[in-house]
């Protein structure tokens, strides 16, 4: 007999730098909870940084900018996905490091204007005659082809639905019947034809299928209620680069339907600002007629010492326009050059654009929220630790950096697996801290051996 053991259907989660990012920790006042959310101490930061969430969901915030300042390892990055994270995902966010708008394919301006329009939202409404229900019947009717030989080609396709009022049997056209096989609808799945465009949708599967087992592939859905043939509201968000994407090169209708559905393959081409002007026009007129909404999102751009002198110019006027998003800056420096001048200026940023920015500061970590933070790492990487390698992990964090002590967690528990032990101990640390030296002690090191290195 041949006994195999049965491997665990869970996935491998990644983990990023910012996996146990989960929010900003605040309670109900808006105060900053010591550590929450996946976040500790910055209390202070935190709590404008509520501020400026609120501000946002309020709309009183448009065409604004907030600078994070703080030495490297502070926190910095982590306090603009909690943003992101508060905001939820029907609010755009666009990350951007400084130095991605240095191609040789498109103009820097291009690429900033590209993502200031990827942070800015529409929410379209739009109430549709549409074709709702349980697919109970899926037949395509093929035909001899017309232009010969032994093929056969679709004809139209009979598709039944089912609602908990009534029944209805629909004859389609060839094309609907590619959309169905696209979205990989099968008898059972509660799905909506649109009557004008005959865009399918596949909302689940019908909770008459759903079975007694806890591990589902599947999202069940009631059996929709009413007529089969009504008028229902659809809610669609995107975002203003989609549009000008879809509209480089038309072809179909006008509306903005139509405009979403045109979608080109992803290219670095660049959109005109005519064209870019006759989508606002339309998207205006839209929200005029209360079809549309704007939702101003979030723009983060991280070490924004490395946009230079022309790219701030450009900033200063797009932050000024009638649709714009609140953009986030952040950076490490303290005073250094402006990029492709010789004027040197805090954090490398012009003087009248900083005058522009509300500013956030994030002092280092003390050694008690360097601890914290190291637990809530290996929670989050799964690895046992003992308290006395989290209090040497402090001390070590103390006089080195952050980013440096969480980079041990890992080698410290493969020498622990090494050792036969699943939990991290202090002489684990100790060891994977002689292994791996950080950054302090490598440029020591640099200058004291200085003439066994090449300049």
């Amino acid at each position: 007999m041949k006994i195999e053991e049965v491997k665990s259907s869970a996935k491998t989660q990644r983990v990023s730098g910012h996996s146990h990012i989960k929010g900003l920790g605040l309670d109900e006042n808006g105060v900053a909870i010591q550590s929450a959310a996946g976040l500790v101490g910055q209390t202070c930061a935190r709590e404008n940084a509520g501020t400026i969430v609120d501000l946002i969901r309020c709309k009183k915030m448009a065409g604004s900018g907030v600078l994070l300042v703080g030495p490297p390892g502070t926190g910095k990055t982590a306090l603009a996905l909690a943003i992101a994270q508060e905001l939820g995902s029907k609010v755009p966010f666009c990350p951007m490091v400084g130095s991605e708008i240095y191609s040789a394919e498109i103009k820097k301006t291009e690429v900033l204007m590209e993502n200031f329009r990827r942070a800015i939202g529409i929410r379209i409404k739009e109430t549709k005659e549409v074709y709702e229900g349980e697919v109970t019947e899926l037949t395509p009717v093929e035909t001899e082809n017309p232009m010969g030989g032994y093929g056969k080609t679709v004809s139209h396709v009979i598709i039944g639905l089912k609602t908990a009022k009534g029944t209805k049997q629909l004859k389609l056209d060839p094309s609907i019947y590619q959309s169905l096989q696209k979205e990989k609808v099968e008898v059972g799945d509660v799905i909506y034809i649109e009557s004008n465009s005959g865009a399918v949708k596949r909302q689940g599967r019908s909770d008459n299928y759903a079975t007694e087992f806890d591990l589902e592939a599947e999202e069940y859905v009631p059996l929709p209620k009413g007529d089969v043939h009504k008028k229902k509201e659809v809610v669609q968000d995107v975002t203003l680069h989609d549009l000008d994407v879809a509209n480089a090169k038309p072809q179909g209708g006008q509306d903005i339907m139509s405009m979403m559905g045109q979608l080109m393959k992803p290219k670095k081409t660049e959109i005109t600002d005519k064209l870019r002007k006759e989508i606002n026009k339309v998207v205006n007129g839209y929200i005029d007629q209360g079809i549309a909404e704007l939702v101003p999102g979030v723009l983060f751009i991280d070490e924004v010492q490395m946009l230079d002198i022309e790219t701030f110019t450009y900033l200063n006027r797009s932050l000024e326009s009638a649709i714009a998003p609140i953009v986030i800056f952040a950076t490490n420096r303290g005073h250094c050059n402006i990029r492709g001048t010789d004027i040197k200026a805090p954090h490398g940023i012009p003087f009248d654009f900083h005058t522009r920015l509300i500013t956030i500061k994030t002092p280092p970590y003390v050694k008690s929220e360097i601890q914290q933070i190291a637990k809530i790492r290996a929670v989050t990487e799964g690895l046992q630790i003992e308290d006395e390698a989290l209090a040497a992990l402090g001390e070590l964090g103390a006089t080195t950096t952050l980013r440096y002590v969480v980079q041990l967690l890992t080698p410290a528990s493969l020498i622990a697996k090494i050792d036969g032990r699943k939990v991290i101990q202090k002489q684990d640390v100790e060891e994977a801290a002689e292994l791996f030296i950080d950054a302090k002690s490598s440029a020591k090191i640099l200058i004291e051996n200085s003439n066994l290195f090449m300049e």
